[in-house]
């Protein structure tokens, strides 16, 4: 199985599992997690146990879970249709990161950032994570933010199971 093999079935999978389950006739639990045999069975792109083993072991940016008999899966964040991933607020560090394309950043000076159709606005612990998400959508910049100022206004974070954090929304005044 090919590096690309790997790719192309991560692609699939965050496609199916954070954003349309109904497109295969996918069913997920509130908590997102779907049958890994009902996903083999009714994708079009080639998957095995096998594979899907592997893409949750080395995907970098772990985002798939199985559970423990390997029977479920579920995305660990980034969804766009509605489940309860079961995240307890945390307490985040003084600042964190968060990558964007430099054309976005007179809308995020005046609007702060927004999760759009997502749960949440993701943030990174470090800002080579940051600076490679910015770097998906044309020139990265990393824009700090101050999370133990916004913890400190009422702002909930949390902690996704692959270490990602997630806010609701970063107004202007938190970032740098």
């Amino acid at each position: 199985m090919t590096k690309d093999d790997l790719k192309k079935t991560s692609k699939h999978l965050s496609y199916i599992l954070r954003h349309a389950p109904d497109s295969i006739g996918l069913t997920l639990d509130a908590q997102g997690w779907a049958q890994v045999s009902d996903l083999i069975a009714k994708s079009e792109h080639p998957l095995t146990h096998d594979l899907i083993a592997e893409v949750v072991r080395t995907n970098a940016k772990l985002r798939f879970s199985l559970n423990h008999d390997g029977s479920l899966i579920r995305a660990n964040q980034g969804h766009s249709i509605q489940i309860d991933l079961g995240l307890s607020p945390q307490t985040p560090p003084r600042v964190l990161f968060h990558g964007t394309a430099k054309t976005n950043l007179a809308s995020i000076r005046q609007n702060g950032l927004l999760k759009g159709a997502r749960h949440h606005v993701h943030l990174s612990d470090n800002t080579a994570t940051a600076k490679a998400v910015g770097g998906r959508h044309g020139s990265p910049i990393v824009l700090t933010i101050q999370t133990e100022d916004m913890a400190q206004n009422g702002h909930t974070f949390y902690r996704s199971a692959n270490g990602v954090w997630l806010v609701d929304h970063v107004p202007p005044q938190f970032l740098e």
